[in-house]
């Protein structure tokens, strides 16, 4: 490369610097003035041009200034939307409850309300980790949408809140389904019940029915021969309740072939095979049912020996 070039180089990196130390120069000594004016116009700029680390910045010592003035609500409003394009959601948040708070009447505050409504959703967790933002963003959302009934914000808070309950049904189904995963049935019958019993209208609640059902099958099936018949009797009603809320279930099938096996079991006609998912294992059907008979009848002679 020739020395001109080298040298014409050298003269578009300075200019460069200098553009950019003289830019820097001007936006601190905007920060650090008390013209009011200035700073308001120079906040605007950098918010419209998309630079919404510096208008914060400059909202925010504007907060100062301007505090009682006409120009009050407009700036505390910006200062917080800034913070949301710059995706600093929970300074946006603090930005947005504190500008409710105090300028309920402004233009701006039933937009800051939803904003704020936004900051908590996007603040939430996976369901797997704490479910205390979550709560907190639904009961944001159902006062917002009691005070503004007629919003036009409420197909987006109507997605939030569905996807918020769906965390939370998620959440307490999954921690229910591992007792189930690990073998606990007693436990898992009662996490199932409890999940149902805090939130009838969970979304899982024919997965749970299931589980119920099966937890109950199979504590039945583990459990030693005298108890067997009182708890296939429990696996009964849950199978019957499960069949009277979803009768085209998927699981239809499944719990189908076990009641039939255990009617068998208990000395019941089940009704014919369909020739395939109930086509038990007839052995298998014969050893339950001898063995159900041997202990009734030691039970039967149990209680003429007391006699």
């Amino acid at each position: 490369m020739k020395t001109g070039s080298y040298l014409n180089l050298f003269c578009i990196v300075l200019t460069c610097v200098m553009f950019s130390t003289s830019c820097k120069s001007q936006y601190e000594a905007l920060l650090n003035s008390n013209d009011v004016d200035a700073k308001y116009e120079a906040a605007f700029q950098y918010f419209n041009d998309a630079k919404y680390t510096k208008s914060a910045a400059l909202f925010e010592s504007l907060s100062v200034l301007t505090s009682g003035s006409e120009r009050d609500d407009t700036v505390q409003y910006f200062w917080g939307l800034s913070n949301y394009r710059a995706k600093d959601y929970y300074v946006a948040e603090t930005n947005f409850a504190n500008f409710v708070e105090s300028y309920p009447r402004s233009p701006f505050s039933s937009e800051a309300r939803f904003l704020r409504l936004d900051c908590l959703y996007r603040q939430t967790l996976r369901y797997e980790l704490d479910p205390t933002p979550t709560k907190v963003a639904i009961n944001a959302i159902m006062e917002y949408i009691t005070e503004y009934p007629s919003t036009t914000h409420m197909p987006q808070c109507n997605l939030m809140l569905d996807d918020l309950n769906l965390r939370l049904d998620t959440k307490a189904y999954e921690a229910a389904r591992l007792y189930y995963k690990m073998e606990d049935y007693i436990a898992s019958k009662v996490a199932f019940k409890n999940v149902l019993k805090d939130d009838s209208d969970n979304v899982y609640r024919e997965q749970i029915l299931y589980y119920i059902a099966m937890s109950s099958y199979k504590y039945a099936h583990l459990s030693v021969e005298q108890k067997q018949r009182e708890r296939y009797l429990i696996f009964i009603d849950d199978y019957l309740n499960f069949v009277g809320e979803y009768p085209e279930s998927v699981y239809r099938r499944e719990l189908d072939a076990m009641y039939q096996r255990v009617q068998k079991v208990l000395g019941r006609f089940a009704g014919p095979d369909d020739g395939e998912g109930s086509a038990l294992d007839e052995k298998y059907f014969k050893k339950e049912r001898k063995a159900l008979e041997k202990q009734e009848k030691k039970s039967a002679k149990k209680n003429e020996t007391r006699q």
